[in-house]
């Protein structure tokens, strides 16, 4: 099941309420694909039905608001929701035999639910913001500058993964991803390691659980299966990107900007 949480939120209410039905929908495709008395034929029907008419009417009124307020990713996201809606129009699981079905049915709802958290991380945060969400900007800032310069050349480091996500011309994009994750890998570890001695010597009350954040990011990185990687490249680093930018941006404005509040105390 997938949980529509605060990271999904853009502060728009209508479009906030219809990601959070489309989620709704996504998981109650989930429950009836665990129902051992479910007719799968007739579930993949219904939900992409469903779906489709849901996302009609909800990419209609998130493309009036970008309108109404001049957004200039407007063409952009209605890319995004024509390839959507394509994609639900190409599905013919009708076709596919009882055994086939059912692996069908949940791949695509791993797609869907996979493909909703980056559209709305990726695109739809950035609705009436026209900010990039790689930028280091003034609220990220803890006003200590070894930390608010390391901070930002990570969110650069995230910037190149994600360059390479849209250069057309590189096919294989193996290399390059091993290169930027070598990269985070290694900068990271000076990081949190003036991190952490900054905040030891100024008595940090909260050392531990900086400490054991850190730690936890550093065994997810170490966590990458390369093999995966190498099979999946595009999927794979959409995946650490949306990661990388959530946890990143909650980690600096939840945690790390409590110790620039307690130097300033």
């Amino acid at each position: 099941m997938y949980q529509f949480t605060d990271d999904c939120r853009i502060g728009i209410p209508q479009i906030d309420d219809e990601h959070e039905q489309l989620f709704s929908l996504i998981n109650e495709g989930y429950s009836l694909l665990d129902s051992k008395n479910t007719d799968l034929h007739l579930t993949a029907k219904h939900l992409i039905a469903h779906l489709r008419e849901y996302a009609d009417t909800h990419f209609t009124h998130e493309e009036a608001y970008m309108k109404s307020i001049g957004d200039p990713e407007l063409s952009s996201q209605q890319q995004e929701h024509q390839d959507f809606v394509a994609y639900l129009d190409s599905l013919q699981l009708e076709k596919l035999d009882n055994v086939r079905i059912y692996p069908a049915l949940e791949n695509l709802l791993n797609y869907l639910s996979r493909w909703l958290f980056h559209h709305i991380i990726g695109s739809d945060t950035l609705i009436g913001k026209f900010e990039s969400p790689f930028a280091f900007t003034s609220k990220y800032m803890t006003d200590i500058p070894l930390i608010d310069d390391e901070h930002k050349r990570l969110f650069e480091i995230i910037k190149e993964a994600n360059d390479v996500i849209h250069a057309e011309l590189l096919h294989d994009k193996y290399d390059e991803i091993i290169h930027i994750l070598s990269d985070l890998k290694e900068y990271t570890a000076i990081h949190f390691a003036d991190e952490e001695a900054y905040m030891e010597k100024i008595h940090y009350p909260d050392l531990n659980q900086q400490k054991a954040a850190h730690t936890a990011f550093i065994d997810k990185l170490a966590g990458i299966n390369l093999d995966d990687l190498d099979a999946h490249q595009q999927d794979y680093l959409e995946d650490l990107i949306a990661f990388l930018l959530n946890w990143l941006s909650v980690h600096i404005l939840h945690m790390d900007k409590k110790i620039g509040e307690f130097v300033s105390l």
